[in-house]
């Protein structure tokens, strides 16, 4: 009986404390804030928490009350229907469903029924409500979704990687340079796909990454290590395609080198102002202009460079464009330093933003530009100057036939003896006096009538010394230093020589006190062309004159006026003006050049250059010129003289008639062709050669064509009005020049006439 009183009472402490046991568990269960409840295999409730009274129905049906809350959600009544077929088969389920609070308002909860392990049979129902979970995690969802947005969007690839290099996150950016799909590269493996991996030690690289279609490109990688208590867990990294940046790089660099090429290497002088007006940099052209190439301009003021005289207008002009005052400017000024250049100095702003921030210069050397501008002005002066004296010359040159022709009729009948016969004389040696002045006006002009033949220099030099020493006198010694192998020169011989007798006067009367005249002859050969004042020479051969004086010089203001006609620096009435006018156009009228070097207190050099032409072609030697002998200048036949010029056409038609010809007479081309027409016995045509309407030259190829025994005589004022050259050498045809004297002009037709 003891031990039977012993068992039961150890039973009943058992079931105490069993008791205790499962009060405490559900005093606990009580407390818990998830619905609890189980019920047995047979469909009774075993248990239900305080949490589990409100939330669940009957044991039969937990669910029952939600069934109706979730009417209007069809995936929440299907999860419901999953739960119960869970339960009636004793499998486990879990699932999240929406339900419709009294408010209106959704609620979840996350259901699930779990079977009991045996013994027991039976499930568990457990409930709880996850509507602050759910819109926690609706929130990070959302705001996952924007920042995914925000990185695939971003102008460089970013990816994150886990512990064992492979991808877990890649934005878009960085997926389309590889050449995928960012959903295609979550979990390769990164150097499958990057060909190569960072280094987890260096937190900043650079790196050549591969894309999927082999392109290899240069990036810069940014990434940070996270880990937990020391162990690495995962790496975000920030990938920046440098392909852009090199490219814009090496264009910058090649923009740059452009702009030194073209700076540096500009043909005109290029200068960067700062705003304060100092130089910030210069080209090598700039440089060469100042004579400082190599030397570093830089923080100097740029007015610095310009003459003193044009400093103050460079100056305001620099000041307007720096103040916005005006768009722009062109002025021209010298620099310092380069009295001799002359530069056009352009000024423009340089701004950003509307804002002007220093201005850029370029001067363009304009000194050649000036000088030939100046001697085109020359030019255009000095070819009017010699229209206008040819002009006159022409006129005159018609009076002065007529005077000195009448002359010589008044002389035939008042001899010597007469008392009318020294005014008479008087009036000729004044009319060939101007004749003789028209003729230098004409050589200026270039249109004087020359008869040019082959020279030896060197000879004519020889015969003309003795005349020069007496036009010298006895203070001013002569020196001739001849070169050898001179070769000849086609000129005027007869206007040789008064090119030489002018330079030596000019010289003679510029050494008042004495001094020496050198007249030096060579021959030289020039590879460049030469140039002073307008006229420039061309290359080749030739015979140089040389004729320098030791006199008082001539100024630089006067070197670019002494060739004028009329210009002169002796005293009034000490010089007609004309004396280097003629040289002038006798030589450039002979294809030569002249050129003259003076400086005050110097003397001056005229050298003149002549077309050399070789020894072997033929020159006569020259012989000092004889007078003709005067002879019987009668003669007889018919003379058609053809003349627009009153005065002279009644001298002409009264000498010859006196001298014996039958005269027919003419106005104009037009009569002589009807006088032509009427007269069939003309021996010999005396025509001028400028008329009105038909002109001397057309009527003298008309009638060598028509009446070709005529003997054809043209007289003219200058040579330009002459007869073409290749008319005269046909044959057939004399040219004389105007003024001509009575004894001229019957002399003239007698030898035509016996020559036919």
């Amino acid at each position: 009986m003891a031990v039977l009183a012993a068992a039961l009472h150890a039973g009943r402490e058992r079931l105490r404390q069993a008791a205790a046991r499962g009060e405490a568990l559900a005093a606990v269960l009580d407390g818990d804030r998830v619905a609890r409840l189980v019920v047995d295999g047979g469909g009774g409730e075993v248990f239900r928490n305080r949490v589990a009274q409100r939330l669940f129905g009957p044991a039969a049906d937990p669910l029952a009350d939600y069934d109706g809350r979730a009417a209007d959600d069809e995936r929440g009544a299907e999860e419901l229907a999953r739960l119960r077929a869970a339960a009636a088969h004793g499998l486990p389920h879990a699932g999240e469903v929406a339900l419709l609070a009294p408010s209106g308002e959704r609620e979840w909860f996350a259901l699930c029924v779990q079977p009991l392990a045996p013994p027991a049979r039976g499930v568990l129902w457990s409930a709880e409500e996850v509507t602050a979970r759910r819109a926690i995690e609706e929130i990070l969802r959302r705001e996952n979704e924007v920042l995914t947005d925000f990185l695939d969007f971003l102008p460089v690839g970013v990816y994150s990687a886990d512990t064992e290099g492979r991808f877990r996150y890649v934005n878009q950016r960085l997926a389309e340079w590889l050449g995928w799909a960012p959903d295609r590269l979550i979990g390769r493996d990164l150097r499958e796909v990057l060909g190569v991996v960072p280094d987890p030690e260096d937190d900043r690289t650079e790196m050549r990454l591969k894309g999927r279609n082999g392109e290899v490109f240069q990036a810069f990688v940014s990434h940070a290590v996270y880990d937990d208590a020391g162990e690495t867990l995962t790496r975000s990294v920030v990938v920046r395609d440098l392909m852009p940046e090199r490219s814009l790089e090496r264009a910058l660099k090649a923009a740059e080198r452009r702009f030194r090429w073209l700076f540096d290497d500009a043909p005109v002088g290029i200068v960067l102002v700062d705003p304060d007006g100092t130089v910030n940099a210069c080209n090598r052209a700039f440089q060469a202009m100042l004579g400082s190439v190599g030397e570093d301009l830089a923080g100097r003021a740029v007015a610095d460079f310009v003459a003193q005289e044009d400093r103050a207008d460079a100056a305001d002009t620099l000041s307007k464009v720096l103040m916005g005052a005006t768009p722009g400017a062109h002025l021209e000024v010298r620099l310092h330093g380069r009295r001799d250049l002359v530069a056009s100095l352009y000024v423009s702003p340089s701004a950003e933003d509307g804002d002007v921030t220093g201005l850029v210069l370029h001067f363009i050397d304009t000194t050649e530009q000036k000088n030939l501008e100046i001697q085109f002005a020359q030019s255009q002066k000095m070819q009017a100057m010699g229209q206008l004296a040819g002009g006159v010359a022409h006129d005159f040159n018609n009076l002065l036939t007529a005077m000195i022709g009448f002359c010589d009729l008044l002389l035939q009948r008042h001899g010597a003896g007469d008392p009318s016969f020294a005014d008479i004389m008087q009036i000729k040696q004044n009319a060939n006096r101007a004749a003789s002045l028209v003729r230098q006006l004409l050589a200026f002009s270039r249109r004087q009538a020359l008869q040019p033949r082959l020279l030896d220099v060197t000879d004519a030099l020889t015969d003309l010394s003795n005349l020069l020493r007496r036009l010298l006198g006895e203070t001013i010694e002569l020196k001739m230093v001849h070169g050898r192998d001179l070769g000849l020169v086609r000129v005027d011989p007869g206007q040789f020589d008064q090119v030489i007798i002018n330079l030596a006067v000019n010289a003679r009367d510029a050494m008042p006190g004495g001094g020496t005249l050198t007249i030096r002859t060579a021959a030289v050969e020039t590879e460049r062309p030469m140039q002073q004042g307008a006229d420039v020479m061309p290359p080749g051969g030739y015979l140089m004159i040389e004729v320098g004086d030791t006199g008082t010089g001539i100024s630089k203001e006067n070197l670019g006026r002494i060739f004028e006609p009329f210009f002169s620096t002796k005293e009034v009435g000490a010089g007609t003006g004309l004396g280097l006018s003629t040289v002038y156009g006798i030589v450039r009228q002979t294809d030569g050049f002249v050129f003259v070097d003076s400086a005050p207190g110097h003397g001056a050099t005229f050298t003149i250059y002549l077309p050399r032409l070789d020894a072997d072609a033929g020159a006569p030697k020259r012989r000092p010129a004889e007078p003709a002998p005067a002879g019987d200048l009668t003669g007889a036949g018919t003379v058609l003289l053809v003349e627009d010029e009153d005065p002279v056409r009644l001298f002409g038609v009264r000498a010859l008639r006196n001298k014996g010809y039958r005269v027919l007479e003419a106005r104009s081309g037009e009569g002589a062709l009807d006088v032509l027409h009427k007269e069939p016995a003309i021996d010999v045509l005396v025509t001028d050669v400028v008329m009105p309407g038909m002109d001397g030259v057309t009527l003298a190829r008309l009638v060598r064509i028509e009446r070709p025994e005529i003997r054809i005589v043209l007289i003219s004022g200058y040579a330009e009005e002459a007869a073409p050259e290749e008319l005269l050498a046909e044959g057939g045809i004399d040219f004389l020049p105007k003024p001509f004297s009575l004894q001229q002009l019957a002399g003239k037709v007698k030898e035509v006439l016996g020559r036919a």
